[in-house]
C-alpha cells in the first residue's frame, strides 16, 4: 500500500483527496495534516467521514511526515510548500504540491503575480508540471510534481490540440471561465458568504488573475512561442464546477481554406482519443458542469462560427477533482506505476 500524507487535509481539496484515497485499492491516508484542527478527530470536521475515518488531525511537520509516508500531498496556500521542502525530504518521499509554488518556471513571474517571495527557487526547474495528459512521461520519474490549477487545467486542455496543430491564431485567444464557490477555498471570506454570492454572478480578477501566466506558459510550450491571452474568471452560485468558454480566430490551411469541424475533431482525437478522462463531445455538443460533478472527467465541445471565422471551444471539469484532488491522485498513480484511473473511475454525480 502507498502510504499517503496530506498537509492541508481539512481544506476542500485536502478533503477531496481523502475521499478519493478512501476508494483507492493501493493507497491509504496515514497522516491528516492541519494547522487549524490539530488533535481534533477528522470526522468531527467533515461529518461525511463519520465511522469511516477515526484518525485525529496532526500538524504540518513535513520532516516528520517524510519518514512516515511514500507521498505527500500539500493542499495548502501558496508559499507553504516552498518554505518546507528541502533536499533531505525529497530524498525520502515524493511531493505533489497543489499550490502554485512550483508551477511557473520563472520565479520573477511567480513573485509578481503572487506577491510573495519564493522560498525554494532551486527546485523550480526540477518540478514537473503535473498536467497528466500532456506531461505523463516527465511525471513518471519526478520527485516534485506541481499539480495544475483548476482554471488552468480546464483552459489548457480545452485549447491545447488546436494550439499544437496551429489551427488557431493564439494572438486572438480569449478565455472566459465560470467557477463554483468552492474554488475559493474553505477559509471564511465576506465575498464568499451565502448572501454575497447567491442569485448573482460576477467577474473577478479581471486582467490580473493568478492563473493567467500559468495558462500562457503551458500553451506557449505547445505553440513553441510566447502567448498572451485575455483571461476573465467569473464566480457563480454553485458548489463545484468550472466551465471555460474560449474564443480564437481560425488559421487558414495550406490551401487557403479555413479548418472544418472535421479538422477540429481530428485534432482533438489525435491528442485525446485514447485518454481515459477526456471526453470529446464534438461539434455543437456543449459541456455542462453537472455531467462532470464529483468526477475526474474533462468534457470538451466546440462550434465553428463560419460568419466570423472564429471557433468557440468549451470545457467543463469539477474544480475539486480534475481541477485539484483527482488530478493529484492521477499524478500519484503515474509516479507509482499504477494505472492512471486507479481509484478514479467514478461516475459523475447527478442530480
Amino acid at each position: 500500500m502507498i502510504k499517503v500524507g496530506i498537509i492541508g487535509a481539512t481544506g476542500y481539496a485536502g478533503a477531496e483527496i481523502v475521499r478519493l484515497i478512501m476508494g483507492h485499492p493501493d493507497a491509504e491516508v496515514v497522516w491528516y495534516g492541519s494547522r487549524s484542527y490539530i488533535d481534533e478527530k477528522y470526522s468531527s470536521i467533515y461529518g461525511n467521514f463519520f465511522k469511516m475515518v477515526d484518525a485525529k488531525c496532526l500538524d504540518d511537520n513535513m520532516d516528520a511526515l517524510a519518514k512516515e509516508v511514500d507521498v505527500i500531498f500539500t493542499a495548502t496556500p501558496q508559499g507553504l510548500c516552498a518554505s518546507l521542502v528541502n533536499e533531505e525530504i525529497l530524498s525520502k518521499v515524493k511531493i505533489i504540491d497543489l499550490s502554485a509554488d512550483f508551477r511557473l518556471k520563472d520565479v520573477s513571474i511567480y513573485e509578481k503575480w503572487y506577491k510573495i517571495e519564493h522560498k525554494a527557487p532551486e527546485y523550480i526547474d526540477e518540478a514537473v508540471y503535473g498536467l497528466c495528459e500532456i506531461n505523463r512521461d516527465k511525471i513518471k520519474n519526478a520527485r516534485l510534481v506541481a499539480n495544475p490549477g483548476c482554471y488552468t487545467t480546464c483552459s489548457i486542455l480545452t485549447a491545447y490540440p488546436l494550439v499544437k496543430e496551429e489551427l488557431i491564431d493564439t494572438t486572438t485567444l480569449i478565455v472566459d471561465a465560470l467557477s463554483g464557490v468552492s474554488g475559493a477555498g474553505r477559509g471564511a471570506k465576506v465575498n464568499n458568504l451565502y448572501c454575497e454570492v447567491n442569485e448573482s454572478c460576477k467577474p473577478y480578477g479581471v486582467t490580473n488573475h493568478r492563473h493567467t501566466p500559468e495558462i500562457e506558459e503551458q500553451l506557449g510550450y505547445a505553440a513553441g512561442k510566447e502567448i498572451l491571452i485575455n483571461f476573465t474568471p467569473h464566480l457563480v452560485p454553485m458548489n463545484r464546477g468550472i466551465l471555460a468558454t474560449e474564443y480564437a480566430t481560425l488559421l487558414p490551411k495550406k490551401d487557403g481554406s479555413l479548418p472544418t469541424s472535421e479538422d477540429i475533431k481530428a485534432a482533438y482525437e489525435k491528442y485525446y482519443g485514447n485518454e481515459e478522462f477526456i471526453r470529446i463531445l464534438g461539434d455543437g455538443v456543449y459541456p455542462e458542469t453537472r455531467w462532470v460533478e464529483g468526477s475526474n472527467y474533462v468534457d470538451i465541445g466546440f462550434k465553428i462560427d463560419e460568419r466570423t471565422g472564429r471557433i468557440i471551444m468549451m470545457g467543463a471539469i469539477d474544480n475539486l477533482v480534475k481541477g485539484a484532488a483527482g488530478q493529484a491522485v492521477q499524478n500519484m498513480n503515474i509516479l507509482f506505476g499504477l494505472k492512471e484511473d486507479t481509484g478514479l473511475k467514478i461516475v459523475p454525480l447527478f442530480p
